[in-house]
């Protein structure tokens, strides 16, 4: 029986990693076919796409599946393409909240998304209700190392890029630009071999609010249960745990 019990323990956690990569692949996926449905599917003339591509990689995703992706994108293969879609509430504690969403079927995102934020304690508001709040913004990320470029050096260069501020802190540098301005930036530390975790147009909130900690646990069940959602990209927020 101890043997059967161990079995059935690896065949759970098999199947709970095949989920989260199909989910993170799910997610990748829809990311190259928006990008070659808006640049184009030839990853040297289209950014988005070569970055689209790179996390996929990053990720594991089988060769395959990044082509047929790409094809979708363009229309070599017909089925429905994802559309990008923003959503906008509150959690508990008055705490703004913005989604991102990928979905080949509106009608079933918008009623689910609703259905999250209500049994969480939310409510989902009216197009533009949040988003005076928040400012798109283009963040890269970039891990410190011995081979990372001096702080004052790459703060020059993000600078002169067009880039708005560079913020170091836990091992990492944060750098922040207009949304003109990311690919710019993006290219200018490419040409000086400096590699990024991350570097994505985002939400950043104009100001954050405190809650208390059990505030706190519930926005971040309502956060969590959105990004579990298949058709969830991003969630941001404006509260800032007590």
């Amino acid at each position: 029986m101890a043997g059967h019990s161990k079995w059935a323990n690896i065949k759970h956690r098999k199947a709970a990693v095949d989920k989260k990569r199909g989910k993170i692949w799910s997610r990748l996926a829809k990311n190259i076919i928006v990008a070659a449905r808006i640049g184009g599917g030839d990853a040297r003339a289209n950014n988005r796409l070569a970055d689209a591509i790179a996390e996929a990689r990053k990720e594991n995703m089988p060769a395959g599946n990044i082509d047929r992706a790409i094809k979708r994108g363009t229309g070599e293969l017909k089925e429905a393409d994802p559309e990008e879609l923003l959503y906008e509430g509150y959690a508990p504690g008055g705490v703004a909240i913005i989604v991102e969403a990928l979905t080949d079927n509106r009608k079933r995102t918008a009623p689910d998304i609703k259905h999250i934020f209500d049994k969480q304690g939310g409510n989902l508001g009216a197009t533009g209700s949040v988003m005076h709040g928040f400012d798109r913004k283009g963040i890269i990320v970039i891990e410190q190392t011995d081979d990372t470029l001096p702080e004052e050096e790459l703060m020059m260069l993000v600078a002169e890029a067009g880039a708005e501020d560079l913020i170091a802190g836990e091992g990492m540098f944060t750098v922040t630009t207009p949304p003109t301005e990311l690919e710019t930036v993006k290219k200018a530390l490419a040409a000086k071999g400096v590699e990024w975790l991350e570097a994505q147009l985002e939400y950043i909130p104009q100001a954050k609010i405190e809650v208390d900690a059990e505030t706190a646990e519930k926005v971040n069940r309502l956060v969590e249960t959105l990004e579990d959602y298949g058709d969830v990209q991003n969630v941001y927020t404006n509260h800032e745990p007590a």
